[in-house]
């Protein structure tokens, strides 16, 4: 697996990949958020850890950046450990949060639960979460085992935000995971999601499955 760390600290990165490739990674290095995303474009990176402080662009941004177009697993690193961060950090996309100093044995467990965790939700044919099923290889879904019928659009997105419960995921977000390409018109998203609603929810105007996170896009309700 290929580990990209993201820090300017010389020797956080020095003692991560020592660590890191005694069991069996291959790791990458980059001290800023343009070569992380330099690295990201020309390599095959399977996880992400990620440093908040960096000297070029905050590392939120950057997480929001990389998702725009990448769902490979991010741990934050940060010396910030207040509540705020850490729901902000998972609204923009992370994965899992870790603060400075951490313990790199735990680091490399999380590594682990994390990729399990991944390559499970990545694997699976149907994902079902309280009466709806989704399936994957079918396109179909269904709640209470009625069918609905969705359009191509609709089912791409629905199965986008069932993945990752309780993930934010940004209009623009969206729009490249479904359409692959930089977003014309995001307003076409809440379009969707109206529709979509309709179609799944008992009562559209009050949601259960897809929620809104205001000001910044959609979820799907993990409770």
């Amino acid at each position: 697996m290929n580990i990209l760390i993201v820090d300017d600290e010389q020797l956080i990165i020095k003692g991560l990949r020592r660590s890191l490739e005694q069991q069996g990674y291959t790791v990458f290095a980059a001290y800023d958020g343009a070569q992380a995303l330099d690295i990201i474009d020309n390599e095959s990176i399977d996880f992400i850890i990620l440093d908040l402080m960096l000297p070029d662009i905050d590392g939120m941004i950057l997480c929001q950046k990389i998702r725009q177009n990448h769902s490979m697993p991010i741990l934050m690193l940060t010396a910030k450990d207040g509540d705020y961060d850490k729901i902000l950090g998972f609204e923009f996309g992370a994965d899992d949060y870790m603060t400075k100093p951490f313990n790199t044995l735990e680091l490399i467990a999380r590594i682990k639960a994390i990729t399990r965790r991944f390559k499970i939700e990545e694997a699976r044919p149907s994902i079902s979460i309280r009466g709806l099923v989704i399936n994957k290889d079918e396109r179909t879904v269904h709640i209470d085992e009625s069918m609905i019928r969705l359009t191509v659009k609709e089912f791409d997105m629905l199965y986008l935000l069932a993945q990752h419960p309780g993930r934010v995921y940004t209009r623009e977000q969206i729009f490249n995971h479904i359409w692959e390409e930089e977003p014309l018109d995001v307003r076409t998203i809440d379009v969707h999601i109206r529709n979509l609603r309709e179609k799944i929810e008992q009562d559209p105007k009050n949601p259960e499955y897809i929620m809104t996170k205001w000001g910044v896009g959609y979820y799907f309700n993990k409770n």
